[in-house]
Parts: structure tokens; C-alpha cells; sequence
């Protein structure tokens, strides 16, 4: 099942109704993407509101996976960094590596807390709103995965960019995520807006 979430709501549509093109080379082998070319109008199985509810439920998910993106990128930057060296000693003994770990492990736990924060507002919408929670999470979470993403990559050197090493991936995936329910500038406008 297939569920279009527009202005109008929820509507549900029949996946081998779509004329649907696959793209060649995805960013992410692991998120297939393709080009559909007419979207049918489906069944509608939900009105507004629940529509603005599952783009604060899927802002906050997405948050949450590339929360994960951004954890899984510090673990293993770091983990590298201990056991890679050069000129007899560790690389992450070398300032400029050991302070991008610890801007990737500074940018998590912050992403952390607002994560957790928006599900505890969803949960309890009485804790604060879970739309503004929802949408401080997606700011976070968009910057911080891709950044974290790309300082992975950068401790790995040129074995990062290559198919032995998952560092490319932890990127890939962060930017395949970044779009999903809302970019890092919709939901910061979004904040702007309710000042």
C-alpha cells in the first residue's frame, strides 16, 4: 500500500497503478527511487488533520533514523581513529581528527535530546508541541547527519569514498533522509514563522 499525504489529506493508492520509472544508479543502493509520472487521485482514508499528524510523526521518525545515522558515523570514525596509524601513533591522537570526533559526538547527543524531546511531546502533548519539537528535531537532525556523514568520511581519507568502508553510506543515506517530511530550511522557516 501506497498513502499520498497532501494539503487535502491522506489517500491511499494501489503501487502497481503507478507508471513508475527506476532511476539507474540510486544515491543509496539500499533506498530504491523511482520517477512516477501521473500520481492517481486514490481512495481517501484520511482528512487534514490526520495528515498534519503524520508529518509530525514522520518528521520526528526521520529525525530519529538519522539520529541513528549520525551515531553509526561517530562510532566508526572513531573506532578507525583508534586503530588507524600514522607516524607510529593513532590518527585520532592528531588534533585535527580527534576534534572532528568530538564535533561528531557533540552534534549527536544534541540531535539526542531533541529527538527525545519531540517523542515526548508527541506522546505527551502537554510537555510542549510537538510540531515546533517536531521541526526542531528535522533542523537538527538534517545537519547533523549529513555533517557527521561527511567528517566520517574525511577520518577515513580515501578509503571513506570507497565500497570497502561504510562511511559513503552513513553520507547517502543522510542525504537520501534530508527531504523526507520536510528539509532542515522548510522546518527552520516553520520555526521563524511561529515566533
Amino acid at each position: 500500500m501506497l498513502v499520498v499525504i497532501d494539503a487535502d489529506g491522506l489517500h491511499r493508492v494501489d503501487p502497481a497503478s503507478l507508471d513508475a520509472v527506476v532511476a539507474p544508479q540510486p544515491l543509496d543502493v539500499l533506498t530504491p527511487v523511482a520517477t512516477v509520472t501521473e500520481l492517481p487521485a486514490g481512495e481517501p482514508i484520511g482528512g487534514p488533520d490526520a495528515a498534519r499528524e503524520w508529518r509530525i510523526r514522520g518528521a520526528t521518525l526521520t529525525s530519529a533514523l538519522q539520529l541513528g545515522l549520525s551515531l553509526g558515523a561517530t562510532e566508526l570514525a572513531v573506532a578507525y581513529a583508534k586503530e588507524r596509524e600514522q607516524f607510529g601513533k593513532p590518527i585520532g591522537a592528531f588534533q585535527a581528527v580527534k576534534h572532528r570526533c568530538a564535533d561528531m559526538a557533540s552534534r549527536t547527543e544534541v540531535l539526542r535530546a531533541a529527538v527525545y524531546a519531540a517523542g515526548v511531546c508527541l506522546d505527551t502533548p502537554e510537555a510542549g508541541d510537538p510540531v515546533r519539537a517536531a521541526s526542531v528535531a528535522r533542523v537538527l537532525a538534517t545537519e547533523a547527519a549529513a555533517a557527521s556523514g561527511k567528517d566520517a568520511v574525511q577520518v577515513h581519507g580515501g578509503m571513506g569514498y570507497t565500497w570497502e568502508v561504510d562511511a559513503h553510506l552513513f553520507l547517502k543515506r543522510a542525504w537520501v533522509l534530508d527531504h523526507a517530511y520536510g528539509d532542515g530550511e522548510h522546518h527552520a522557516e516553520a520555526l521563524a514563522a511561529a515566533l
